[in-house]
This record gives C-alpha cells, sequence and structure tokens, in this order.
C-alpha cells in the first residue's frame, strides 16, 4: 500500500478533479505490475496495472489507495476491469468519498467473489487526498493557507522588506506547493509591494503554473502588473467590486482575463461566496500566498482547511513590522485558533510547519 501511494503521489497536481491513484498487483508474494492514473481523462491507476499484468492477473492481489470506481466517467468503471482479470484479492487503502461510490465499487468486486479488506494505511490515504475529498463533497475548494515568517512571527520588516526570509529550500517547497494546487489567491498588497509572477518554477522547468485568483475590491492593483501577464495561456481570475471602472475591467478582459463582480460587504468581498464561485470553474484545491490583511479576511471567514507556515531563524522585531495575521485580532486566548495533527519538517536552515483547522 505505500508502494501504491508512491505512485499516486506521483501524479500531485495533474489529475484534478480526480483523486491520485496508485495500484500494485502481486502474486505469489512478487509484485508484477504497477500504475497510476497520470491525468485526468487518462485511465485509472487500477486499468494501467491490469495492462501490464495481462493474463497474469488472474489468481492475484491488487493494492489500491483509494476504492475503485464503479460507475461510468470519462474512463469505464475500473471495477469490471478487475472482475475481468480474474484477480482473487483487493486491499483497499479508504472508501471513495464520491457519493457516486463510497463503497458500491467495494461491494461489486464482492457480489463478483473477489475478497476484498479495507482499511490499509487509511490515515496515509486520505490525507494524500484531502483536496479531493473536501471538494467532491462540497463542491468547495481545499484551502491551504501559506506563509514564511521569522521565529518572532514577522512576515517583513518594518519598510516593508520581506525578501527573503527563508532561504532557497523553503522556496523550492513553496513552487512544489504551487505545482501541486489548482489556484492561487493574492490581495492587492502582496501584488502592490512585490509584483510577483506567482507561477511555478522549479528544477528543469517541470512546474505546472497555476490559476491566478486576483482579489482587487478597490482596484489598486497597475494594468501592467506581472499577475496579469500571459492570461492568455493561463488562467487568471481578476475579483473586483461594482466600484471598479468598466475601462479597467474591460482592458483586463481583452488580455484574457476572467473577471468576476462580487458584492462589496463593508469594503470587503465575502471570501465565501468568491470559493463557492471558483469551486463552480473546478477549482479543486486553493493556496492563500498573501499579507495579514487577507490571512486575517481568510481565517475569519472559516474557508481554511490546512496552514503551511515556514519558520525562519531570524528575529526582525518592530513595532510596526506586520505579522502573519493582521485584524482586530482576539480578545480571549479561548478564541484562539487550535492546530490540530501538527508536522514539523527541517527544510534547509528553516522549519515547515503544517497544522489542520
Amino acid at each position: 500500500m505505500r508502494r501504491a501511494l508512491e505512485l499516486a503521489g506521483k501524479a500531485a497536481g495533474r489529475t484534478s478533479p480526480n483523486p491520485m491513484v496508485g495500484a500494485v498487483i502481486v502474486k505469489n508474494g512478487r509484485v508484477i505490475a504497477e500504475g497510476y492514473h497520470k491525468k485526468a481523462g487518462r485511465p485509472h491507476g487500477e486499468i494501467e496495472a491490469l495492462r501490464k499484468a495481462g493474463k497474469r492477473a488472474r489468481g492475484a492481489q491488487m493494492f489500491v489507495n483509494l476504492e475503485p470506481c464503479c460507475h461510468q466517467g470519462r474512463t469505464p468503471p475500473c471495477t469490471d476491469a478487475m472482475i475481468e482479470s480474474g484477480l482473487k484479492e483487493v486491499y483497499v487503502g479508504m472508501r471513495d468519498p464520491n457519493p457516486r461510490v463510497a463503497g458500491k465499487g467495494i461491494r461489486r468486486l464482492k457480489q463478483a467473489g473477489i475478497t476484498v479488506h479495507n482499511g490499509v494505511l487509511t490515515p496515509q490515504c486520505r490525507r494524500l487526498n484531502e483536496a479531493f475529498a473536501k471538494y467532491i463533497q462540497t463542491g468547495i475548494p481545499w484551502v491551504i493557507l501559506k506563509s514564511a515568517l521569522s521565529l518572532d512571527g514577522k512576515i517583513a520588516t518594518a519598510t516593508g522588506q520581506s525578501q527573503w526570509i527563508t532561504g532557497p529550500e523553503a522556496r523550492e517547497r513553496v513552487h512544489r506547493l504551487r505545482d501541486r494546487v489548482d489556484a492561487i489567491l493574492v490581495g492587492p498588497g502582496t501584488v502592490l509591494k512585490d509584483n510577483p509572477r506567482l507561477t511555478t518554477r522549479l528544477k528543469k522547468g517541470k512546474g505546472r503554473n497555476p490559476a491566478r485568483v486576483i482579489l482587487d475590491g478597490r482596484g489598486e492593483i497597475p494594468l501592467n502588473a506581472r499577475v496579469f501577464q500571459r492570461a492568455t495561456r493561463e488562467k487568471v481570475v481578476y475579483v473586483t467590486s461594482p466600484r471598479a471602472s468598466a475601462v479597467r475591467l474591460n482592458r483586463l478582459r481583452k488580455t484574457g482575463v476572467d473577471v468576476k463582480i462580487l458584492p462589496d460587504q463593508n469594503g470587503h468581498i465575502s471570501l465565501k461566496k468568491l470559493i463557492k464561485i471558483l469551486g463552480r470553474m473546478g477549482v479543486t484545491s486553493l493556496l492563500i500566498e498573501a499579507g495579514s490583511g487577507l490571512n486575517a479576511s481568510a481565517l475569519k471567514a472559516g474557508i481554511v482547511d490546512k496552514i503551511v507556515l515556514f519558520l525562519a531563524p531570524l528575529i526582525i522585531g518592530g513595532r510596526t513590522a506586520p505579522g502573519v495575521v493582521g485584524g482586530a485580532g482576539i480578545h480571549n486566548l479561548k478564541q484562539a485558533l487550535n492546530l490540530k495533527n501538527l508536522t514539523v519538517t527541517p527544510v534547509g536552515a528553516d522549519w515547515m510547519v503544517e497544522g489542520y483547522l
């Protein structure tokens, strides 16, 4: 099952809106075939493995991290092919959260006389497909809030300098995060201060650029900002309020930018409404790379599922130096947000802290 997970993870960021699935076929204690789902629309992991195994699959065991599908989608049901292949046993990591499957695939295999063992390395399997699980059940993207900060919690100096708080290894991890998500969300402050490209820059140019979602309720971002470049080739979504000028919006549309106008509530665009729109657009995972203001708004709106912090061994100090989360803050410690299932990983000279809300 660990090998199935390893195979599935090779397609991270490539299978959306489908899950990542790896399959390993074993016979007489030896691996005879492997496969994984490489891209949405391509054969699923089970089919890839079965094709490689051929007639040798009869009487063999299959290990797969997610319950096989039993419905017709862009590809035929995997359960039918597994039954026809003559498999003897199937080990499943977790039940498929998709309501169209949700136990039906396992039931179909059992009805065909295949012995099914469910629940192998389930926590690891759930974590691999956490974005898929949320999206398929709610239609809302899995949201990760990411930030880089000093030991004393600062994301920049009092003068606004933030490049670079963390080292090259941590920055590469950020690009790997970008490579895995469908979209990145930033606010006007980040664009005005850093003029980022928000692209994925990995070694040998292997990175995939996610869609860029630009939140700009007041129309402050200059039209020549880097985030608007290449909009004809890569998805760029500009989210603003009815206050934005028609001239600005028309100019953006002409360059290929997808403009979304949302109601302005007390000077703020509703993030809950925004992620519902993104979900309807097929965005299954969203990475927030923003400043303290948008971070505070996202946490207050309750849209964040996971937090990833890159902690650098620096002390910045300064009363006016911004922290990770701005806004009014809380008045009582009982109101503080608690992170669960915390993991801490050394990344170069820095530390990556991951936790769930």
